[in-house]
């Protein structure tokens, strides 16, 4: 069985690394190299990343990238872990109206609803600004956040609002003081999730975010890809950079995410 265990574990880690192999062959590949991708290049050529990092003007695309998903992120974490508390501590017949309606809105494609987004976003001037892309991603990543802070927040014991209330703590400071901080590990899968989420986006960002300068990695990489023209290994290189600084987030979070994500979903 323990044999049986091993080779599972061997399977299913080949299966994963396939993706990053065939990233890191394309990524050093010359542009002039035709052969398969499965194929190991000839030649290593390193000059795919800086080329990549100057064409698509990766430093402008990554500075966009964190201030966004920096952002975005915080508000996230803060609102949903706010919304969280009340949803789970005081199950009146309204909140749980509002946690099936934020529930409901998870089955909801985000592209459904581009078109009139787009109007909206046009008519107050979001076009071309931090604001209106960081205020989009918050909307639509706040069903998953709060559905998997409820869940979290139900299984700490209600034995501490009690204990705190009669030391005379607020409600707001129960959760500020006592609840919140035992929120780690679920705020640390709230980071990795919605992190990697609008880190990645491509949908919004590619409609909002026109102009050169304010372009995030994803749209500024899809420049190297066209109807007459294709340059996967320069794709491939600003993909493995732009994969890097949440790859070493992750490293920092990992620890958490596994508790954060199982007891986040239990009682949710």
């Amino acid at each position: 069985m323990k044999a049986f265990k091993y080779i599972a574990a061997l399977i299913i880690l080949i299966i994963h690394s396939i993706p990053f192999y065939i990233l890191v062959n394309l990524s050093f590949k010359p542009i002039e190299d035709t052969s398969s991708k499965w194929m190991p290049s000839s030649s290593l050529r390193f000059e795919n990343f800086i080329d990549a990092w100057k064409d698509a003007q990766l430093g402008r695309a990554v500075l966009n990238n964190g201030i966004v998903t920096l952002l975005a992120v915080i508000l996230v974490v803060l609102i949903g872990a706010c919304a969280s508390y009340p949803l789970a501590r005081h199950a009146t017949r309204w909140n749980r109206f509002v946690y099936t309606l934020c529930i409901s809105c998870l089955i909801v494609p985000a592209l459904t609803i581009l078109v009139p987004l787009y109007k909206f976003i046009v008519d107050v001037g979001g076009i071309n600004t931090y604001w209106a892309i960081i205020l989009t991603q918050v909307t639509f990543s706040l069903p998953m956040t709060i559905f998997l802070f409820t869940g979290f927040v139900s299984t700490v014991p209600r034995e501490l609002d009690e204990a705190g209330l009669i030391d005379g703590c607020s409600r707001y400071g129960i959760f500020l003081r006592i609840i919140f901080p035992l929120l780690k590990p679920i705020t640390a899968t709230v980071v990795i999730l919605i992190g990697v989420q609008v880190w990645n986006d491509y949908q919004f960002s590619v409609f909002f975010l026109q102009k050169k300068e304010m372009m995030t990695i994803p749209v500024a990489l899809s420049g190297f890809v066209s109807q007459f023209h294709s340059n996967i290994s320069w794709v491939a290189a600003g993909c493995f950079i732009g994969m890097l600084p949440l790859t070493v987030v992750y490293l920092f979070l990992q620890k958490y995410f596994v508790k954060g994500m199982v007891e986040g979903a239990i009682k949710g």
